[in-house]
């Protein structure tokens, strides 16, 4: 190539005009905006996929604002590197200098006792802290620094956000102005780049460069014989665990024992946050197992638990035993299709009112209203069931859970067609 810095870090953005994306918060309007043009942000940390913009967007801000911008990687650094930035800050703040912005990359990745060591830092006003994780910060920042933020969440880019990032580049980097190609298919590059604008253009600058020596169109094929001849290239960000982590879910999902172990494995040896493994075995445990074994969502959270009490080595023997029982067990996504099925009846049908006898019934002016009257208390009826209305009435009848067809939700599905007959078609 004709320039060893890699395309994605030439074309990181120079002014918020040139920023593709996070339309929500940083578009014409938005709330961080307002607050970058008012010149008045706060510690914040921004929550989002990789390859979405947190470090272009913090740059940004840093330079809209014309403030010293320290970085540092929670991979990289530890308390001391903390102490030596915050020492520095101070050194500005005693003469009177602009406020600098700390920006931490990959912010989950920081223990507790180096998030403590900034707390001090953030409440003084040394310096505006803006973190980044792709992780949920309720989990991975402690609650002290956490107060202390905004968390702005940054969404996947879309196809036609990727597209202009293209567009963009072709336009205004000055190596694919002198080697000019004609892209006729997008689909492979978006799906290799997984909305990861970073991956998007390191891929795109391989294929570049190898279409414009063999004179070729990029197309599908194109990219897709490219990216698997120059797999180290292509994965030289080392973001692949993204992939393994929906294979291995997708194996366990998939009732494949031996295959999630060996994803489970390729974790293990890359260095993978074991509490970020065991989080995704509590989702799964309910998305895709559920009522068919309701004892899978308790030992994914005992697993959860076992591993940030036992810690690194060790806990990769509690992960294989979670695992393997996952994969084994029966599955249903009944649960996850009910909710969502009732989130889209909810947007449709808006705010019913709660029928008369199922209201609560606290002052006498309530009772008065009949709130609660026809009410009737299972419990004092055989069986512990009565039928009644609990649903607002033009919803009556309404079916969200259809159990799977699993000896465990076979079991529910025969308890609820005896209890409810003609109401519910079970």
């Amino acid at each position: 190539m004709a320039t060893s810095i890699p395309l994605a870090e030439r074309m990181r953005p120079k002014g918020l005009a040139d920023y593709i994306g996070q339309k929500h918060i940083i578009g014409e309007g938005a709330v961080l905006r307002n607050a970058v043009e008012q010149k008045n942000i706060p510690s914040m940390i921004f929550w989002g996929p990789p390859g979405v913009g947190k470090t272009s967007l913090a740059l940004l801000i840093a330079r809209e604002l014309e403030r010293p911008f320290f970085s540092l990687s929670a991979i990289q650094s530890g308390v001391k590197d903390i102490r030596e930035v915050i020492e520095k800050a101070d050194k500005l703040y005693q003469f009177n200098q602009e406020q600098p912005i700390l920006f931490i990359d990959e912010i989950h990745r920081f223990s507790k006792s180096q998030q403590d060591s900034l707390l001090g830092a953030v409440e003084r006003g040394l310096v505006t802290l803006i973190g980044a994780t792709t992780e949920n910060p309720s989990f991975e920042v402690i609650s002290a620094l956490l107060s202390r933020c905004q968390v702005y969440v940054l969404e996947h880019l879309s196809e036609q956000e990727l597209t202009a990032i293209l567009e963009q580049a072709i336009e205004r980097d000055s190596y694919l102005q002198e080697h000019p190609v004609q892209i006729e298919e997008y689909e492979a590059l978006f799906r290799l780049s997984g909305g990861d604008a970073r991956k998007l253009l390191n891929v795109f600058e391989l294929v570049v460069q190898a279409a414009h020596t063999q004179k070729q169109p990029i197309t599908n094929a194109f990219v897709l014989k490219q990216v698997q001849q120059n797999m180290a290239l292509y994965d030289k960000t080392g973001e692949q665990h993204y992939d393994i982590i929906s294979a291995f879910i997708k194996s366990i999902r998939g009732s494949d024992p031996n295959a999630a172990l060996y994803w489970l494995a390729r974790m293990v040896e890359g260095g993978e946050d074991p509490s970020f493994i065991a989080r995704r075995l509590l989702i799964l445990a309910s998305e895709d197992i559920g009522n068919a074994n309701p004892n899978a969502l308790l030992l994914a959270n005992n697993c959860f638990q076992a591993v940030n009490v036992i810690g690194w080595p060790e806990s990769r023997i509690i992960l294989s035993q979670a695992v393997t029982y996952l994969a084994s067990s029966a599955k249903s996504n009944a649960s996850y299709e009910a909710i969502g099925k009732a989130q889209a009846l909810v947007r449709k049908t808006g705010d019913l009112p709660v029928p008369l006898h199922l209201r609560n019934a606290p002052t006498k002016l309530m009772k008065e209203l009949d709130y609660g009257t026809a009410y009737k208390y299972a419990h004092t009826y055989p069986g512990n069931f009565v039928e009644q209305e609990f649903f607002p009435d033009k919803l009556s009848g309404t079916l969200l859970y259809d159990p799977g067809n699993n000896p465990s939700e076979n079991k529910l599905r025969e308890s609820l067609r005896a209890k409810w007959r003609e109401r519910y078609r079970y």
